[in-house]
């Protein structure tokens, strides 16, 4: 199980209207100047805001996988560890991450299955 971070950046370019900001050791992302997610090549690990619900959930899942970043506004960060994940689950969470975010006209437009799309197909072995 392990995810590229070139399935990340896909998952992200299939959404509406992002917006990134390049730091020196990160990348962040957002829409209409509302953040939703962060890259860090040198650990390819991403946060991505979820509800606090949500964050609580994963990290006590997997713990391996899943930490608590921080918690604001209402909502959970959390770090994701791209070596543990796959892409479908992976697209699910930068999707819910960036409709936390994004206005609703806008989510309302862009329904997951359109932003599925774009993640590599799984071969059936046999």
């Amino acid at each position: 199980m392990s995810v590229s971070s070139a399935v990340f950046h896909r998952v992200v370019d299939a959404l509406a209207e992002v917006e990134r900001s390049q730091a020196r050791d990160w990348t962040s992302f957002g829409v209409r100047g509302k953040r939703f997610g962060y890259y860090w090549p040198r650990t390819e690990t991403v946060g991505l805001k979820q509800t606090i619900a949500e964050q609580q959930a994963l990290v006590a899942e997997r713990p391996e996988v899943f930490e608590e970043q921080f918690t604001m506004g209402g909502f959970g960060w959390v770090v994701v560890q791209l070596a543990g994940v796959e892409a479908d689950e992976l697209a699910e969470l930068v999707y819910e991450a960036w409709r936390l975010s994004a206005p609703e006209e806008l989510a309302d437009e862009l329904p997951f299955a359109k932003v599925a799309k774009v993640l590599p197909r799984r071969r059936v072995k046999g």
